[in-house]
C-alpha cells in the first residue's frame, strides 16, 4: 500500500542582519593616501623626509637633530666603533617608523609621485654615503699599506686625507687610522729619546725602547713601524765617541729579553762594543782616568776571546799602562802631604809601582825622607825626587847615640882641676829601605856616621847662669863624606 509522501519542511526565516558598526574618525592626515613604501624610502635617508610626506614636521625635526647629533659624533672620531651601530639601528628604526605610519600591511594604492620623491631625496644621500665610505676604504688601504711597511711618515701623509664626511661615512676606519697616527707618533717621540740616547744617556735609552714597548703592545700590527724606528738607531751604531758607544751596548747587554722585535737590538753589541771598548780606553788614558779605562780594556779582553788579535795586543797593552798609571798614583798619593824632615805615609803602608826600575847591581837611586839634616847631605847621583824614576824608598828617622868611638876628659870653666869624661858615639839613625818595584821590605836597621872626637875645645850649650860643664855623651862631628860612606850600602848593591 502506498504511504503519502511527507510534505517537505518550510525554510526558516533569516536571522536579521546586526548592524554595522560606525568607521572610526580618521585624523586629517590620515585621510589622504601614503604609499608606506614611499615614506619608509624617504625616511631612509635620514633626514625625516619621510615624516615630512605624512605632514608630522614636528617629528621630522626631532629626526633631523637626532641625525645631525650621531653624526657630529660620528665626525669627531668618537673613538666606539658601537656608534656606528647605533646610528644604524637609528636607520632601521626610522624606516620602520616610516612604514607603519603610512599604513604598514594595509593595502594601499601605490602613489608613483611620493615614490619619485622619496628616490629623488634618499639616493643621493644613500650614493654620497657610498662614496665617501669608498673613499675613507681608500685611505684606510693607503695607512694600512704604509703601516705594513713600516713607514710612518706615509701613513701620515695618507691619514691627513681624513676628513669630517669620510669619518661620518665610515667612522671605524677613521678611528683605525688614528690608531697608527697616534702610534706613529708615539714612535717618533721614541726615536728622539733613542737618538739622544746614542750620546750615551741611558736615561732617555731607556725611555725610547719603553716607548717602543708600549707601542708594540697598545697598537697591534705596528712591529714594522717599531722595527724601522729600532733600524733608525741600530744604524746609528757605533757613535762618533767611542765611550758613547760603550754606554749603549753596556745597557743593551744588560737588557732583559721582551721576545719581540726589540731583541734585534742584541746583535749590535757583538758587531760594535769591541772596537769602541778599546777606543774608550784610549780615550780615557788621555784624559788620565786610569781605572776606568783599564775597565774598559779588560772588558774586552774578558768578553771577545775571539775578536781580532790586534785590537787585543792594544788592549792588554793600554791595560798595563792603566795598571802602572794606577799604582804610579797610588804611590805619589802615599809619599805626598809630608812636611820637611818628616815620614810619609808609604814609611808605614808601602805600595808597589810595577813600573819602577828593578833592584840590582850598581847605585840604586832612591826617594829620601825623613832627617833632612843627613840625607839632604847625600849625593845627587843617588837621589831622585820622582817616584817614576825610584828603585827604593828610605824612610830615615831620628838620631840616637849610636857605638862609643872614644871618651875624653875636658875641663870646664868653674871648677878647673875637675875634668869631665865625655864619650863621642857615633851617630845611629834608623832607616827602613822599600824596593818600590815590589813595595816589599828590603831592609830595617840603624846606620851608623863616624866622625871626628876629642877635639881640643868642645863647644856645648848651657842653660841656666851655672856651668857645670859638658854634657858626658856627645856626637862625633860627620863630614859628608862620613855620612855618604854610612849610607852606601843602602843604595849599592
Amino acid at each position: 500500500m502506498d504511504h503519502p509522501t511527507p510534505a517537505a519542511p518550510e525554510p526558516a526565516a533569516p536571522e536579521p542582519a546586526a548592524p554595522e558598526p560606525d568607521p572610526p574618525e580618521v585624523p586629517p592626515a590620515a585621510r589622504h593616501s601614503y604609499d608606506p613604501a614611499a615614506v619608509a624610502l624617504a625616511n631612509a635617508s635620514l633626514l625625516g623626509a619621510g615624516y615630512l610626506m605624512l605632514g608630522r614636521r614636528g617629528l621630522a625635526a626631532a629626526t633631523g637633530l637626532g641625525t645631525l647629533v650621531l653624526l657630529v659624533l660620528l665626525g669627531s672620531a668618537f673613538e666606539s666603533v658601537w656608534l656606528e651601530c647605533v646610528v644604524l639601528l637609528w636607520w632601521a628604526v626610522l624606516v620602520a617608523h616610516g612604514w607603519f605610519l603610512a599604513g604598514g600591511r594595509t593595502r594601499r594604492a601605490a602613489v608613483r609621485r611620493q615614490r619619485v620623491v622619496a628616490v629623488c631625496v634618499t639616493v643621493p644621500v644613500l650614493l654620497l654615503a657610498g662614496l665617501l665610505r669608498f673613499d675613507a676604504h681608500r685611505i684606510e688601504e693607503s695607512v694600512d699599506e704604509a703601516r705594513d711597511s713600516g713607514d710612518c711618515a706615509r701613513a701620515l701623509d695618507a691619514q691627513d686625507g681624513v676628513w669630517f664626511a669620510n669619518r661620518v661615512a665610515d667612522a671605524p676606519a677613521a678611528v683605525r687610522g688614528d690608531e697608527t697616527v697616534r702610534a706613529c707618533r708615539r714612535l717618533a717621540e721614541a726615536g728622539q729619546r733613542l737618538t739622544t740616547g746614542l750620546t750615551g744617556d741611558t736615561e732617555a735609552l731607556s725611555a725610547g725602547f719603553d716607548g717602543l714597548a708600549a707601542v708594540l703592545e697598545k697598537w697591534d700590527g705596528h712591529e714594522r713601524m717599531a722595527g724601522t724606528v729600532l733600524d733608525g738607531f741600530l744604524g746609528g751604531l757605533p757613535a762618533k765617541d767611542p765611550c758613547d758607544t760603550v754606554a749603549v751596548t753596556e745597557w743593551l747587554r744588560k737588557r732583559n729579553a721582551s721576545h719581540d722585535t726589540l731583541d734585534r737590538s742584541a746583535g749590535a753589541v757583538p758587531r760594535t762594543a769591541p772596537a769602541a771598548l778599546v777606543g774608550c780606553g784610549d780615550d780615557l788614558m788621555a784624559d788620565h782616568d786610569w781605572k776606568t779605562a783599564r775597565t774598559r780594556y779588560e772588558q774586552l779582553l774578558d768578553r771577545y776571546p775571539d775578536y781580532k788579535e790586534s785590537a787585543r795586543t792594544r788592549a792588554r797593552a793600554g791595560a798595563r799602562k792603566a795598571t802602572l798609571a794606577l799604582e804610579l798614583a797610588h804611590v805619589r798619593g802615599l809619599l805626598g802631604g809630608s812636611g820637611s824632615g818628616a815620614q810619609p805615609e808609604y814609611c808605614d803602608r808601602p805600595a808597589k809601582y810595577s813600573g819602577a826600575p828593578a833592584y840590582g847591581k850598581g847605585v840604586n837611586r832612591a826617594l829620601f825622607y825623613g832627617n833632612d839634616t843627613y840625607t839632604g847631605k847625600l849625593p845627587g847621583s843617588w837621589r831622585t825626587d820622582d817616584a817614576e824614576k825610584a828603585v827604593l824608598v828610605v824612610c830615615a828617622g831620628e838620631k840616637k847615640f849610636g857605638a862609643s868611638v872614644r871618651t875624653c876628659p875636658y875641663e870646664n870653666k868653674i871648677g878647673p882641676g875637675f875634668p869631665t869624661d865625655v864619650t863621642f858615639r857615633r851617630i845611629a839613625i834608623p832607616v827602613k829601605v822599600y824596593e818600590l818595584r815590589t813595595g816589599r821590605l828590603v831592609a830595617d836597621r840603624k846606620v851608623e856616621i863616624g866622625g871626628t872626637s876629642c877635639p881640643q875645645r868642645l863647644s856645648y850649650t848651657t842653660h841656666g847662669p851655672t856651668d857645670f860643664g859638658p854634657p858626658s855623651e856627645v856626637y862625633v862631628k860627620a863630614s859628608d863624606g862620613d855620612v855618604r860612606d854610612a849610607f852606601r850600602s843602602l843604595v849599592r848593591k
